[in-house]
């Protein structure tokens, strides 16, 4: 009998030990499952890292080319900048020199008139050459949007007129320009010099 007991046990122990060799080779697999990633996950994850690769590329060159095309944008900007602020103004320096050329012509008149014995006609001469001029000059001007200013009998604005003085007056509305000592010119709307003007004193309010 005990002979077949030990038997028995030792059969058991045996069971045991085969258990837990199954047991061990079974965490050795997975551990190992584990340690080596899956082939298909590996290609899986060298075709991603080469999309990104090829992503980051394009957009580089894209961000280069884009820096390129802003360069050149800014340069020519630049060079459209400084050419309009030097020949912005050909025009009207074209149409003054034809203003000085009427002047010279005026010049001349005066200077042929004083070979005469008629100092009159030299007077004359100036006078007309000298208003024909200023008439030339103030066409070329509107001509490019200067416009001249010139209040006299308006009510005084202070955004167009500067006050120099007052002139005392009763009978005239107060604040209205009585005197203009020298017209204001603006461009567009906006002033480039105010007229100097004396304004009247003491009348009715306007």
């Amino acid at each position: 009998m005990m002979g077949d007991s030990n038997k028995r046990y030792g059969s058991d122990e045996q069971m045991d030990e085969d258990a837990l060799a199954d047991a061990m080779d079974a965490l050795e697999e997975e551990h190992r499952n584990l340690e080596e990633p899956d082939e298909e996950d590996e290609e899986e994850e060298v075709d991603e890292t080469g999309l990104l690769k090829a992503e980051v590329a394009d957009l580089k060159e894209r961000y280069i080319r884009l820096a390129a095309d802003m360069e050149n944008l800014r340069r020519r900007t630049e060079r459209e900048v400084k050419d309009a602020r030097v020949f912005a103004i050909s025009n009207f320096a074209r149409d003054v020199l034809a203003v000085s050329d009427d002047l010279g012509r005026a010049m001349q008149v005066v200077r042929d008139s004083q070979t005469t014995e008629d100092p009159l006609a030299a007077v004359a001469g100036l006078v007309e050459g000298i208003a024909a001029t200023e008439r030339a000059m103030i066409t070329t001007m509107e001509r490019h949007g200067v416009t001249r200013v010139d209040p006299m009998g308006e009510k005084f604005d202070p955004n167009f007129h500067q006050a120099m003085f007052e002139v005392p007056d009763t009978t005239t509305p107060n604040n209205t320009v009585m005197n203009v000592v020298q017209p204001g010119f603006k461009i567009g709307e906006r002033m480039l010099r105010p007229a100097l003007v004396g304004v009247s004193k003491g009348g009715p309010k306007a």
